[in-house]
């Protein structure tokens, strides 16, 4: 089976061409908890997804796969 994608930040980061390092830096976070999340092996606080969505400088809804399809 599968393991369920939640998040999309992997996806936004590469399209607006920054890495997993860079993102650790702007957040001032762990790099294994920045690649945990683009894994989705772990997600992120509701809280942490916001500042992701600033740092990205995109709409928080952006970071998330649609629960429709």
């Amino acid at each position: 089976m599968d393991k369920p994608i939640y998040n999309r930040i992997k996806a936004v980061l590469a399209e607006k061409g920054k890495t997993n390092n860079w993102l650790a830096e702007e957040l001032d976070m762990n790099t294994n908890t920045i690649s945990k999340w683009c894994r989705n092996d772990m997600q992120p606080r509701i809280e942490n997804l916001f500042q992701v969505a600033k740092a990205l400088d995109v709409d928080v809804r952006e970071l998330l796969v649609s629960s429709k399809k």
